[in-house]
């Protein structure tokens, strides 16, 4: 099985330091990107022509330990961007026998194994665009989580792994030690599951994630938990990659507006007025040219439909495309990156104008 180099800033993070105190270890790693991008971007005012300079920046620190009996542990944290603070920060156990335990905040939850799987040598489609539904697909569940991976299991020769997650308030704000979820008023506990399935070069798995609707007013479409899914299929062969994934996001409530929102105006997730359901499907192939250098094409469309029964009318659905080409060259602790993106129907709006983005990074471990 050949596997891709996909050489965001996570995949080039190496080790800085390691310290070892008692039965334990420290790791720091780090990385650097820096951009030049240009085009028309996707922002909700259908966008305009720029270009720009940008940076970011990330330190993780991570320490391990291991116990008598086998059991491995992992604490983990990482910095903002801006140096100011913490991002996500997580605990790991991990036995010999039973399979590993995860409790944290934006540490990222189940969902991140399933959504968006196609082969992509730089960013997922969404890394460039928030309007990419698929990206959504269970995050409330990326805080204020406890998951569970089992060991890999094998039946007539296909590996089976399967992920559970649980969340008592499915938030999208965290929560430190001592602490409560708090309310928001219409969402209570969430749940998801996934299973993935291995053979040879053949990858799948399936997804889903449900949180609890707790308004007690409205009817029909308007008291529906949420519930997101997801699933995907790659097929690995020599030095190429093929992948094709579906989800689905429904956010359990209609749309808030009395009158259908039109088909040209701007759709932002779980927004209100924007509430419904939304469809998407990515294919993506990717060819390892050498050991350094890689290409890929990757195309997404998504479908929105305001399912309310509240509306003043039927609008009819929306779909939104995107294509993306992008390039890597990875010389060890850099890497040369770029794409070239094309959206129709941004924001799921028929009225705006087709965004086109183009940029270029370099990026570095440390």
């Amino acid at each position: 099985m050949n596997n891709f180099k996909k050489v965001g800033l996570t995949a080039l993070a190496g080790s800085l330091v390691a310290f070892s105190a008692h039965a334990g270890e420290l790791t720091v790693t780090g990385g650097a990107n820096a951009t030049y991008k240009w085009g028309k971007d996707a922002t909700a005012n259908h966008g305009n022509t720029s270009k720009g300079i940008g940076t970011d920046k990330d330190v993780a620190f991570t320490g391990s330990g291991e116990l008598d009996n086998g059991t491995t542990f992992t604490v983990g944290t990482a910095t903002l961007d801006s140096q100011a603070g913490l991002t996500s920060g997580y605990i790991t156990i991990t036995t010999p026998s039973f399979g590993s335990f995860l409790m944290g905040h934006s540490s990222g939850g189940v969902a991140g194994k399933y959504d968006e799987e196609v082969p992509q040598v730089y960013e997922q489609l969404s890394d460039v665009s928030a309007m990419v539904s698929a990206n959504k697909v269970g995050d409330f569940m990326d805080n204020n989580h406890i998951n569970y991976t089992s060991p890999a299991l094998e039946f007539a020769g296909v590996g089976v792994s399967i992920d559970l997650g649980y969340s008592p308030q499915a938030r999208d704000s965290a929560v430190g030690d001592g602490g409560t979820g708090g309310g928001d008023g219409v969402y209570g506990a969430g749940k998801e599951a996934g299973v993935t399935l291995t053979y040879e070069g053949l990858k799948a798995g399936f997804y889903g994630a449900e949180r609890e609707n707790i308004t007690p007013t409205g009817t029909g479409d308007a008291v529906k938990d949420e519930f997101n899914g997801a699933w995907y299929v790659k097929y690995n062969f020599g030095p190429v990659s093929i992948g094709y994934s579906e989800s689905y996001l429904d956010s359990g409530l209609a749309a808030t507006s009395t009158t259908a929102l039109a088909t040209t105006s701007a759709k932002t997730l779980r927004s209100g007025a924007s509430d419904g359901f939304f469809e998407g499907e990515q294919i993506g192939i990717a060819f390892n040219v050498n050991e350094n250098f890689s290409v890929s094409y990757s195309e997404s469309e998504e479908t929105y439909d305001e399912q309310s029964d509240l509306a003043s009318g039927d609008t009819a659905d929306v779909s939104m495309k995107m294509d993306a080409m992008q390039v890597a060259y990875s010389m060890g602790g850099m890497s040369i990156k770029a794409y070239k993106m094309k959206i129709e129907n941004p924001f799921f709006d028929e009225d705006a104008e087709d965004t086109n983005i183009t940029e270029i990074a370099l990026g570095l471990a440390f």
